[in-house]
């Protein structure tokens, strides 16, 4: 691990207790979970702690919404009510941000992802976020992209509107203030 991602005793502690009150408060995304085995993974785990810190400080409120019973992993969504706010006015990816000639947006959703240590939603994950309240009504969030989809110069994004869960298409290029990305990380 490098050791620009590394955080401190104090820091650490901060994190998992915000984390701690987040889930305590959350309940129905997580049953039949305990805490205190997320906390002992995650105490183990520096690196996932450090990633989840990314998502806290750019908006993103993660929390677990679930495991994986085959690898014993939690999985970690941002459960903010927005796209979260240090994540937005982002192309999708190198590609989309290499072939605009002005107007470049700051960064790509692929690459803040990866530089996070997190991965960017998939549909599917995106609609079962859905199942714990209404995200993204004012906002919508980058997904990601099918390489069929990518490869003819697509990328998809998806809001909720009408009480209804939205997929839509742009130029992967574009960028918008209201549209940011949604992470996941697995401890």
């Amino acid at each position: 691990m490098d050791t620009m991602n590394k955080m401190t005793p104090e820091q650490s502690k901060a994190l998992i207790s915000t984390l701690k009150g987040r889930f305590e408060k959350n309940g129905n995304r997580h049953q039949g979970i305990e805490w205190a085995t997320v906390q002992a993974k995650l105490e183990a785990r520096p690196e996932k702690l450090w990633s989840l810190n990314e998502m806290e400080k750019t908006g993103g409120e993660p929390d677990v919404v679930g495991d994986d019973k085959t690898t014993g992993e939690y999985l970690f969504i941002d459960c903010s009510t927005e796209s979260p706010a240090g994540r937005r006015s982002l192309c999708y990816d190198r590609e989309a941000l290499d072939s605009r000639k002005e107007n470049k947006p700051k960064d790509t959703v692929m690459d803040m992802a990866a530089a996070m240590g997190a991965t960017i939603l998939s549909e599917a994950q995106y609609r079962e976020l859905q199942k714990f309240g209404n995200f993204d009504t004012k906002t919508s969030s980058w997904v990601e992209t099918p390489a069929d989809i990518r490869k003819l110069g697509g990328a998809l994004f998806c809001d909720r509107r009408y009480n209804q869960i939205f997929v839509y298409h742009n130029g992967a290029e574009s960028y918008y203030a209201a549209r940011g990305m949604r992470c996941s990380v697995r401890v």
